[in-house]
């Protein structure tokens, strides 16, 4: 019995062997390739080049004050539609204690010159009505008295328009801001009761408001000096805009920089097109937005995926072409016009030939190298 249990294990341990023999050289045993294949197709092919900006009015203006002193009033706020002429704030003047003190003297000066040609005047009419003096010289008295007159008007005005910025009667205003052009309001940077400070000569002053055209947008970004030279004025853009999803715009452009900036550390040109707005869509100021510009177009022509492509040491461009069940040939190809995914065959190919994808394993590229077993 004892005989007969070591013979059966030892035939169990012999088929456990064979049987780890045989499947050891199955899992070594190299699978065949099974190759996918892929036609070509008619499509348009467009080659393209990305100027990333933002879409800006063309016409921005900044509207500062005249004088200086503290927001009293403020007429609009962003958004809002003006004209030119139309008041947008409302400064009270701080004047300055030199300024204030010079005029009320030359107020007082003007008075005094007054009272004293009054009383030449006066002077002179009475010996005029004796006929002692002539009438030149009660003619120049008079003239002398209108003068000191001119002289008090104006101090008078001077000093109200120190203390309040508005001349009483004259129809001068300075301490109320206007917009200079037509548009809309689309940012108050001040606030009522804030500091201000008066644009001159010296001081470009403190901008109280922005007004643009929002009806004649365009579009500003930048293009990489690589492609710069590919694009020309009057090229066609289409603009797309982040915060409108859906939407694409027309564009037209317009103007391209002669020197290029360096940002991010690579050499950027500046470019600005021209938008084609719709009516049911508001762009507002400063979207981010990116542009489009076709370079070149293939409407309707032969094309392939350029993964399909093989190219040979002399430069020579091929594909290979399933001649029958897994069996391929090289075949040369003329090619055109590429997008980066797809590209214009010319000849050599027809719509009905069935074309060798490449592999792609997992192996890193191993696959790749691995031929179909025949």
């Amino acid at each position: 019995m004892k005989k007969i249990i070591a013979i059966i294990a030892g035939l169990g341990l012999l088929a456990l062997f064979a049987w780890t023999l045989l499947f050891l050289y199955n899992k070594s045993k190299e699978k065949p390739v099974v190759f996918e294949t892929e036609a070509a197709s008619v499509a348009d092919i467009v080659k393209k080049t990305i100027a990333t900006g933002s879409i800006v009015p063309r016409r921005e203006v900044e509207i500062k004050p005249r004088v200086s002193g503290v927001i009293e009033k403020l007429h609009v706020e962003a958004g809002q539609a003006v004209k030119q002429g139309d008041p947008i704030a409302k400064i009270k003047i701080i004047p300055n204690v030199v300024n204030l003190n010079n005029a009320e003297s030359q107020l007082k000066s003007a008075r005094i010159s007054l009272e004293a040609a009054k009383k030449e005047l006066d002077r002179a009419k009475g010996l005029f009505e004796r006929s002692l003096v002539s009438e030149s010289e009660l003619n120049r008295r008079q003239v002398d008295y209108d003068l000191r007159k001119q002289d008090v008007n104006a101090a008078r005005s001077n000093l109200q328009l120190i203390r309040s910025g508005a001349a009483k009667g004259s129809g001068k205003v300075s301490n109320v801001v206007t917009s200079t052009v037509d548009g809309m309001i689309i940012e108050v940077p001040v606030k009522e009761g804030e500091s201000v400070t008066e644009t001159n000569n010296f001081n470009a002053g403190t901008t109280v408001a922005f007004v643009a055209d929002m009806g004649d947008m365009i579009f500003e970004g930048h293009v990489d000096e690589s492609e710069v030279g590919k694009i020309k004025e009057g090229m066609a853009l289409e603009i797309t805009v982040g915060a409108i999803e859906r939407e694409k715009f027309s564009g037209k452009l317009e103007y391209i920089a002669p020197k290029g900036q360096t940002i991010e550390g690579a050499i950027q040109f500046e470019i600005r097109a021209a938008v084609a707005l719709k009516e049911s869509v508001f762009i507002r100021a400063n979207y981010s937005a990116n542009a489009n510009i076709v370079i070149d177009r293939r409407d309707g022509v032969l094309s392939i995926s350029e993964s399909l492509l093989q190219f040979e040491k002399g430069g020579k461009t091929f594909v290979e072409v399933e001649t029958s069940d897994q069996v391929f040939e090289k075949r040369a190809v003329e090619v055109g016009l590429s997008d980066g995914i797809r590209v214009e065959i010319r000849g050599g190919i027809t719509e009905a030939d069935l074309l060798k994808k490449p592999l792609r394993g997992k192996s890193g590229g191993r696959d790749g190298k691995r031929k179909r077993r025949g």
